[in-house]
This record gives structure tokens, sequence and C-alpha cells, in this order.
């Protein structure tokens, strides 16, 4: 897990060294053990190392490989890097570490592009053809691992983060009109290639780009699973169904064990994360270290959910820790996470997070986390209501019951310059769930909040905020073997008992009563929620600030109206709106745009 940057020039000339030093800076807390840079004709590439595996400096980045072919860097892990090394070796290919990334290099030079059809794991790497001068970035199949873009006349820039590529400069930070409509619809999801910033793109998931040096560039999109009842479950039952998922999950599971250091587990106490811990257990893991944090109560909202926590840690005799916040310290938290987000979100466990990774990093460098079960298999209570209209429906069904604020109220809360034409989030919802390869509304629902709105909100929102403390996280949950099956797997089955039915039926083998049957959790972050004192004073300095009236994004009587009643507007969902409308502004000010 680390940082990675670079440039690629097409007019002739040479990267700007210092350019790609100034993003690579920007990226240390992402990877502090080490770091790197590398340049041949118009490529650069600079990269910042967590050791995770090969602690010895043959692991270092950027890497060539021995035949000088190919040099490249590289942000995540390749969990089947030991398979697919022997597998080199059988072909010829020689190594001189024991990195998952010379096997990247060794599979590129074997396989090219199709390199990736092999790899289980999470990542985003650049790689260079010393021979042609061609680039190639590559990013995982569900975009755990981000890799942004910034391209102007005769030149991209490449990162791990957005703030890196602003701290390169020459960056066209105007807003974009179509992400903003996206991010107040959407709970802040941008989908992939945008962001909020017009200048600035990202390399979507499960797509492989080969950019050639006269700057032109292809695509290759290398994996959709898909949702449909496929031949080869059709005699399966229940209980087959409940195994299956049970032994795919237990797979992924000990897949995210491969380390050379110790892992560690993010422990809300509910189902998913209490399955990792059990699961672990079950392979024999030993005083495994688990994580918990919770806040202090604000409005009579309870901001912890340590019984549930604390019952699986005694259960499984884990090495439990626990981190109490209180409200007053969550407004200065706030900050802090603001700058470790790439691009603005919304989700208060942002903060949580935050906060939770900085306690974690002192204890280990990998943890495993639950995020992405309620997705991948329908766990949101919002699902069944979703899966009640016939198929050609629920692109009108998924706006109504999902998004923030239909497009008509966007118009009365921007300026004219920042509206855009026409509802381009509900066309993003038409357009996806019109694709085929997903039967009923429900299979259209969770293909797009899996490859989409998951991608560019949970699982961008805990790599942000665990990276900024050098933490690397791991999501079973998303493993691809795992997420193909369940896209397979029928919608009753997910469904059923409240939602995520079959993973509850699983959990029934492995954990207490109480945790399986508990009320859905999230990670509740009262002094947000209720806009405690502190977090209402920062929020009114951002939205009165001189910067934002300069920008004037937001309608002023829309933005007095919000500051007037804090807590009486309310999306469509019942989140806060001044919140959301804060957050953006908050986020602009603090990258300095």
């Amino acid at each position: 897990m680390c940082g990675l940057s670079g440039e690629i020039r097409f007019d002739g000339g040479r990267p700007d060294i210092a350019a790609v030093r100034r993003m690579s800076d920007r990226l240390a807390a992402r990877g502090p053990d080490g770091h790197g840079i590398w340049a041949r004709d118009a490529v650069a590439l600079a990269h910042q190392r967590l050791k995770i595996i090969d602690l010895s400096g043959l692991g270092a980045q950027p890497m060539t490989d021995a035949e000088q072919e190919v040099t490249g860097v590289f942000n995540g892990c390749v969990y089947n890097y030991r398979d697919l090394r022997e597998e080199l070796r059988g072909l010829g290919h020689r190594f001189r570490s024991t990195s998952d990334t010379e096997v990247i290099l060794k599979a590129y030079r074997q396989w090219g592009t199709a390199c990736v059809d092999r790899f289980h794991g999470m990542f985003a790497f650049a790689l260079v053809e010393h021979r042609t001068g061609r680039l190639v970035l590559g990013r995982d199949r569900l975009g755990i691992k981000p890799l942004y873009l910034a391209r102007t006349p005769g030149r991209l820039r490449f990162a791990s983060s957005l703030p890196a590529l602003l701290a390169a400069g020459d960056v066209d930070t105007s807003l974009d009109p179509a992400a903003v409509h996206q991010y107040l619809s959407w709970h802040a999801t941008v989908a992939a290639p945008r962001t909020v910033l017009a200048g600035v793109r990202k390399l979507p998931p499960a797509t492989v780009r080969v950019v050639e040096p006269d700057g032109s560039h292809r695509d290759r999109h290398y994996w959709q699973p898909s949702y449909t009842r496929r031949p080869e479950y059709a005699d399966m039952g229940p209980s087959e169904w409940r195994d299956a998922v049970l032994d795919a999950l237990r797979t992924a599971v000990r897949r995210r064990m491969v380390a050379d250091v110790p892992v560690g587990v993010l422990l809300s106490g509910g189902l998913d994360s209490s399955l990792i811990v059990a699961l672990l257990a079950d392979e024999g893991q030993r005083d495994l270290a688990t994580f918990s944090v919770g806040f202090a109560s604000e409005g009579g909202e309870e901001g912890d959910e340590f019984r549930y926590s604390d019952l699986i840690a005694g259960e499984f005799a884990t090495d439990h820790h626990r981190l109490t916040v209180p409200s007053a310290r969550v407004s200065t938290a706030l900050e802090g996470a603001v700058a470790a987000m790439s691009e603005p979100m919304t989700s208060h466990d942002a903060v949580a997070f935050h906060l939770l990774s900085q306690e974690v990093a002192k204890h280990v460098k990998v943890v495993q986390s639950g995020q992405g079960a309620d997705e991948v298999f329908a766990g949101y209570h919002w699902y069944p209501r979703l899966a009640s209209v016939a198929r050609e429906r629920e692109p009108d069904r998924y706006a109504e019951t999902y998004f923030d604020r239909p497009h008509a109220d966007l118009t009365r809360m921007l300026q004219p310059d920042m509206r855009a034409p026409e509802d381009v989030s509900g066309r993003f919802v038409r357009e996806h769930m019109a694709v085929p390869g997903a039967e009923t509304a429900l299979d259209a629902a969770l293909r797009l909040d899996t490859h989409v709105m998951l991608v560019d909100d949970p699982v961008k929102r805990v790599d942000n905020m665990t990276m900024d403390w050098g933490l690397e996280a791991r999501v079973p949950f998303l493993d691809h073997e795992l997420v193909e099956l369940a896209a397979a797997c029928p919608p009753d089955l997910k469904l059923a008992d409240g939602g995520k039915g079959v993973l509850k039926e699983a959990g029934r083998k492995l954990l207490p009563q109480d945790v399986v049957d508990r009320p859905k959790g999230y990670f509740p972050v009262p002094a947000i929620t209720h806009m405690a004192g502190p977090v209402l004073e920062r929020v009114r300095e951002a939205l009165r600030a001189p910067e934002a009236r300069r920008r004037g994004l937001f309608d002023e009587s829309c933005v007095a109206g919000l500051l007037k009643a804090p807590g009486a507007h309310r999306t469509n969902r019942g989140a806060n709106a001044l919140w959301q409308v804060a957050l953006l502004e908050i986020w602009l000010q603090t990258h300095g745009i």
C-alpha cells in the first residue's frame, strides 16, 4: 500500500521532475517508509512506500525488472502474488525480490494488459515500456485503489490522490456542473471519470489504459459480473447458497491475511466485521488485534455500539482496543478528515474512520474492514422498495428512493452558471440500468450501487481516511469472486430477514445470535448529525467566508435559509442539507481551490 505519481509528456519535452516531487511529497502519508523517483525520456514516476510485503530494500519502488524492459509503481496488494510468481518462474522469469510489485512487472511482460485478469487484489499501477515509451495505467475491478488524472496540452499527470495533482500545479480547478449535480443528488457520489474539478478525472474501475507517446490512448474494461441467474447455480437452495457464500467469504478473508506484518480488524460489532473476526478465529488466528470507535451522545442519540464489539471481542478472545471521542474533538478532527479527502465526502463516518485510523496505525499497518457487504448483499432498508417495481421502472424508483433531491430543487440551490442544463444524475442512472446483464429491478439497483456508488463513496472514504495515517485497509466483501457469486444469488435470498438474508444465515453458524439479529447499525457521529456548537460554527465560518462569496456556487438565499434553521432542512433520505452544502465549501477552501 503506497502512493504513486508521475508524468508523461507528448510534446517532445522532458517531464517536470520538480512537479513530480511535489506530488510525491503530498502523498508521503500514504507511504511513510520510503520514497523514490525515476525518469526516462518523456516519463517520470515517483513512489511513497508503506512496507507490507518484502520489507527489504529489494521491494523499493519505482521498480525496474531485471531485463530493463519495464519500470513501474504500484499501490495496493495482489493477494495471489506467490502463486503467480511460481507460475511465472515456470515460464522462465527470474525474480530478485519477494514483492508483489515485481510479480506485476513480470506478469505484464508475460501477458500484457491481460495480466490484470489473473490478479486477485486491490491495485492501481503505472508501468512504462522502455523500448516504446508507452505508459500503462491500471485499476482494480472494484476501484478500491484510486488513480487520478490531470491532462493539459502536451502532458498527462497521474497520482493516488487529487490533492497530489493540485500540489503539482497547472490544474484547471473550475467546477464541473455535471459533477456538482451528482454530488448534490447522490450523497456526494461523483461517478468516474468525473470529479468536481473540471481538470481532474479518475481512471474508472476495472480499466487498463494504454497511453501512447503521442498522447492517444485506448481503454480496456476487463471485468463486469452478470447480475442474472446462472445455469451452474440452478439447483442450489437456500442452505447451499448460505454455504457457498460462507466458503467464498472464508477464502476472501484468508487471502487478505497475506502480509509480512500483523493484520488487524476494524470491528464495529455489526454482522460484517464480526464475520471477519469469526472466520479469522476459525482459521486459527490468535490474539487478533481489533479496534472500535465511539462518540459522545448528542441530541439523545447514542454515539457508540461498544456493547456489540465488546461481545465479539470477548467471544473470540481478541486483543481489543476502544477509542471514545468527545464531541468537542469532532470539530477539530473534521479539519484533518477534510484535508485527507481526495474528493468531498458528506458521510459522517469519514471523521470516525480518520480518528480510528490514527489510533489503529499505532498498533498495526494492515486491517481488514467490513465495507461493501450492504451493497453486495442488499443490506439497506430501502432495497425492498427498489425491488418492488417492474424492471423497466427501476430508474425512476431508484431516483425517488435514493437521490437526495429532485433536479428541480438543484436549480433553486445553485447559481445560474453552476446549474447543469438537464438532470444529469437521473440520466446517468437510466443509462447504467439500461445496459444488459441485470435481470430484475433489484439486480439493476445492486449493480449500480456496487460498481458506482460503493466505489465513490464508502470505498473511497475508507482508503482516504486510513491511508492518511499509513494504514492499509483490506475489504474482503469486495473480493471479486465473492461479488460474482453474490451477483448471481437470487434476490429473495438477499432481501430475506430484513436484508442480507443469505449472509445472516451464514452468520448464524459462527456468531452470537444477538449480533446476527441486532438492528442495522452505522458509524454514528451525533455532533455532526445534530450540528453541535463547534461544528455549526465551522459551517457558518466556511459559508460566510470571502472565498465562498467570490466563488458564488450556491444561491445566497438558499444558504441563508439553511443557516437560519440548521437542523430543519433534510434531504430526501433524512441527511442534513446544510452539512452537504457546507462540506463542499469546506473541502474547496481546505484544498485552496
